[in-house]
């Protein structure tokens, strides 16, 4: 089983507002990256929740998912990474699809290409690029869990990505999407046009 993990626990500070609760055609982004990875088949989905997580839980049809509530989401994305890959890690699957919430336009298609490349022999990390570009969402293996979660504070997780970028697979695939990060205003205005 490969699992789908989202990031939505950050303050959004650059934005002004929840990027979880920004709109994208017709739904939230949350919503839109929860759809996407049903559409991919992916059936078990925890969405980790820290600023404004109430409000959030409030807006949005979470049903069919697992919320995890990092009260440490200040310490940074890193912090909520953790507390998503220990509520899986319990579950064994062969690995996760890691999806942030400030990138929406992201099609189920994608996430299948994703999967059908990790699935037969499992490599250690798999990542989408677009015309030599590396993009989101990736897919880790579980048996890089233990490392992620042994990261300080301080450690972004590209820290454990580096180790292994030997070893990594690379899905070439077409839609750009995978290269927008939506993480102010500015970004917001471009994505809407789109």
């Amino acid at each position: 089983m490969i699992a789908g993990l989202i990031l939505a626990a950050g303050e959004s500070s650059r934005m002004g507002s929840d990027k979880a609760l920004l709109a994208y055609r017709g739904r939230t982004f949350l919503e839109t990256i929860i759809l996407s990875l049903r559409s991919a088949g992916i059936e078990k989905i925890v969405v980790v929740l820290g600023h404004h997580a109430e409000e959030i839980q409030r807006a949005v049809d979470l049903a069919g998912t697992q919320v995890v509530l990092n009260r440490d989401y200040r310490r940074g994305q890193t912090s909520s990474l953790q507390a998503g890959l220990a509520a899986l890690a319990e579950q064994s699957p062969e690995g996760v699809i890691l999806c942030l919430v400030d990138h929406p336009a992201v099609p189920g298609e994608v996430i299948s290409k994703l999967r059908d490349r990790f699935e037969p022999s499992e490599p250690p990390i798999v990542v989408p690029t677009c015309q030599g570009q590396r993009g989101h969402p990736v897919v880790i293996n579980s048996a890089l869990f233990p490392e992620f979660l042994a990261l300080g504070p301080d450690e972004a997780a590209n820290t454990v990505v580096h180790k292994y970028r030997d070893a990594t697979q690379f899905v070439e695939v077409e839609d750009r999407g995978i290269l927008l990060d939506v993480d102010n205003p500015e970004t917001y205005k471009s994505l809407e046009r789109d």
